[in-house]
């Protein structure tokens, strides 16, 4: 399966896909929930470890939330080069699109810190959907 978000930053790619989650959503209620697929390769020839994570959301409305914290869903990968995490996770929407980004923070082997940026990536109700809704 393609990601359709890429970016590269520090030596590391990440590739982001995204998903509704029609059967958890409620429309009724102003409620949407997307589901989002991240992997993360080491390209550089340094190894690092992923230790933090800070997220931009924004709704359809322009508002926009941050969510920070160690890790990825309680994990804090460790990246020999040439090596790639993916793990999936979701985000719950007040409305029908939205779109996330922000970046990882990494140290490496010296202790040296850096950050790899995601791409902006996007969500949206299909629309076969929204006949339904």
């Amino acid at each position: 399966m393609t990601y359709p978000y890429v970016s590269i930053s520090n030596n590391f790619k990440i590739e982001i896909k995204t998903d509704f989650d029609f059967d958890q959503s409620n429309p009724l209620q102003y409620q949407y929930l997307f589901r989002y697929t991240i992997l993360i390769t080491n390209t550089g020839n340094v190894p690092a470890q992923l230790v933090s994570r800070k997220w931009n959301i924004k709704d359809g409305k322009g508002v926009v939330r941050y969510v920070e914290g160690p890790g990825v869903i309680g994990q804090t990968p460790y990246f020999e080069p040439g090596k790639s995490f993916e793990y999936q996770s979701f985000c719950p929407l007040p409305t029908m699109e939205g779109e996330m980004w922000g970046y990882f923070n990494m140290v490496d082997d010296r202790g040296q810190t850096f950050k790899i940026d995601t791409p902006v990536f996007r969500f949206h109700v299909p629309k076969e959907y929204i006949d339904i809704y």
